[in-house]
């Protein structure tokens, strides 16, 4: 079914289309949530309010974007609105002491290597990161998102999300050779 039919069968209120669309999205919104909201009991209940919001908000939607950009930036700003009533920081990064003692670094080279353990830790390392850089980073490794997508899902200029993506990169890569060294000694 195409967004257009989906949409009008959920304005509609048939109650199976709006179960559609939230099973079609509701990983998207996941990683938007989970790449902005560190606390797993705030998780859930901002999905689901997410989800409320788009249904409140459907009769709006103009298609001059994809549905799934749409849902992305309520999702976004549902986060960041989230932090801002948790009084939050947007850009903390953990020095690199607190980096060490909250994830121990106590994995082997080997046991990293295996595929499951490897990517858990990427997860972990992009976590780290500071929120509108994980976020940069979800949108478009995970879900695809070109620079213009991520920029209308999160009110960033083009030029401000290719920035973000590459300093993302850059502390990603930071991390790894911070964890490296330490492996060594």
């Amino acid at each position: 079914m195409d967004e257009r039919s989906l949409v009008t069968q959920v304005l509609a209120g048939e109650a199976g289309a709006f179960r559609l669309l939230v099973e079609r999205h509701q990983r998207l919104v996941m990683h938007m949530i989970t790449r902005v909201v560190d606390r797993p009991e705030d998780r859930e209940e901002l999905c689901q309010d997410v989800f409320l919001r788009v249904y409140d908000k459907l009769g709006e939607f103009a298609f001059q974007s994809k549905l799934s950009t749409w849902i992305a930036t309520i999702a976004y700003r549902q986060a960041i609105n989230h932090l801002r009533k948790q009084k939050m920081k947007w850009s903390e990064i953990p020095e690199d002491d607190q980096w060490q003692q909250r994830w121990g670094m106590t994995d082997t080279p080997a046991d990293l290597l295996e595929d499951a353990q490897q990517e858990e830790w990427v997860r972990q390392l992009i976590d780290q990161l500071p929120v509108q850089y994980r976020t940069v980073l979800t949108l478009y490794h995970l879900e695809h998102f070109d620079y213009r997508e991520i920029g209308e899902a999160t009110g960033m200029p083009e030029g401000t999300v290719k920035n973000y993506l590459f300093r993302a990169r850059q502390l990603l890569k930071e991390k790894v050779i911070l964890w490296q060294r330490s492996e060594k000694v």
